[in-house]
């Protein structure tokens, strides 16, 4: 059993706030829906399961760029958000964080007896794979989130953190199968869904070889047991920096949102008279939907779409950021109505946006641009956690203790 990747993260302490919480769990809802609409459950999987895509995920929703805290709120933010439409959309979302992953395994058979799906064969993937990572690969990194997403058909993804308090580092783990119904069968290793490698079932009455194989692994250092595998380590420093970020990409986004011929024909694409600032983030957010997997090599890019909530590289412009839910909302409740034409825009402005990298030199000054978000930031409700909380007017003295 083979898993699909890997990210080394630094430890990150804190919390989301309410108001940024509450947007995440719409727009991971929103760029889920878009994903699924057009490439199908397998292929939302699949990313899922690459650990660049899921750091990017995190960043273009306006999570910390780098840290270990993107796990815990991304998966938080899908798990509110897609668990009470999971009849509509076909996949559920079990476990998280300390006692959350605990109820993994009774969370999986309340959604199999929905569904009609073996829970004991999901129920043993979940347990194999944390034991694998907490157990069998011996990297000095103890488990502490535990998530596991399945679809009605049985295929599931688990994404899963350890931390080392040594070295003070995060590591998660993406594991990806395409379907549990015979769980020695080959699985989705790859961040494309490639068959790698075979299943195993250790509980199997003929799982005398398989467990041989996990006493080597044991025996190995982990560089050599993980050198197959999608690596993603991010860096310590917690601002973004230039050497995080490529610059031609970002710089093409931008040309498409400033430059007043290209946005005029970028908004033309998505039926919209939309803003550089809108238009920027929603150029980033179709690349995060429609990207191939070698786009997300630089996830910090991701965090210009909507900032970060430690103000790196910028605060969240809340402003822009209600705008982009709000233009993804109505693409897709004309989708569900069969009009398919605003939410196909995304995918033209994502090519488009890369025509314009591919032909035009458009390289991004980056200190420009970040003294630029951070201009605007007070225009756009840029806003952080590092923000004074907002004093409460007073509701009289029997609501006083609310």
């Amino acid at each position: 059993m083979q898993r699909s990747g890997f990210a080394d993260l630094p430890l990150h302490g804190g919390r989301v706030p309410s108001w940024l919480a509450e947007r995440m769990t719409k727009l991971g809802t929103a760029i889920t829906e878009n994903i699924l609409h057009h490439y199908g459950t397998s292929r939302f999987f699949s990313r899922l399961s690459d650990p660049f895509w899921f750091q990017a995920l995190g960043a273009v929703m306006g999570m910390d760029w780098h840290s270990s805290g993107i796990t815990t709120s991304v998966v938080g933010a899908l798990k509110r958000g897609l668990n009470p439409r999971s009849r509509e959309l076909g996949l559920y979302v079990c476990g998280g964080r300390g006692r959350h992953s605990r109820r993994t395994p009774d969370e999986l058979r309340t959604y199999a007896e929905g569904v009609a799906a073996d829970s004991a064969a999901l129920v043993r993937a979940s347990r194999l794979t944390a034991k694998i990572d907490n157990n069998a690969i011996a990297d000095g990194f103890q488990l502490y989130l535990h998530a596991f997403i399945v679809s009605t058909d049985g295929e599931w993804v688990v994404v899963q953190q350890g931390m080392n308090g040594d070295t003070c580092l995060a590591r998660r783990y993406h594991w990806h199968s395409k379907s549990i119904r015979d769980f020695t069968s080959e699985p989705h290793t790859g961040i494309v869904g490639e068959n790698q490698g075979t299943l195993v079932n250790l509980v199997d009455a003929q799982a005398k070889p398989a467990q041989d194989a996990m006493l080597e692994i044991v025996r190995e250092k982990p560089d050599r047991t993980l050198h197959d595998v999608r690596k993603l380590v991010m860096s310590a420093h917690h601002d973004v920096r230039e050497s995080n970020v490529d610059l031609k990409r970002l710089g093409a986004v931008l040309a498409v949102d400033y430059e007043r011929d290209l946005r005029d024909f970028a908004s033309l694409l998505l039926l919209e008279k939309l803003g550089p600032r809108t238009l920027q983030s929603l150029a980033l957010i179709a690349e995060v939907v429609h990207g191939a997997p070698t786009r997300f090599s630089d996830p910090a890019r991701f965090s210009f779409a909507l900032g970060g909530k430690d103000r790196h590289p910028f605060p969240v412009p809340l402003k822009t950021y209600d705008e982009s839910l709000t233009v993804l909302r109505t693409a897709l409740n004309c989708a569900k109505l069969g009009d398919t034409e605003k939410i196909d825009g995304f995918r033209r402005l994502d090519h488009f946006t890369r025509a314009v990298e591919k032909h035009f030199d458009a390289t991004a000054r980056f200190d420009e641009v970040v003294r630029h978000e951070n201009a605007i930031s007070r225009e756009l409700q840029g806003r952080s956690v590092f923000d004074k909380p907002e004093r409460r007017r007073s509701l009289g003295r029997q609501l006083s203790l609310f």
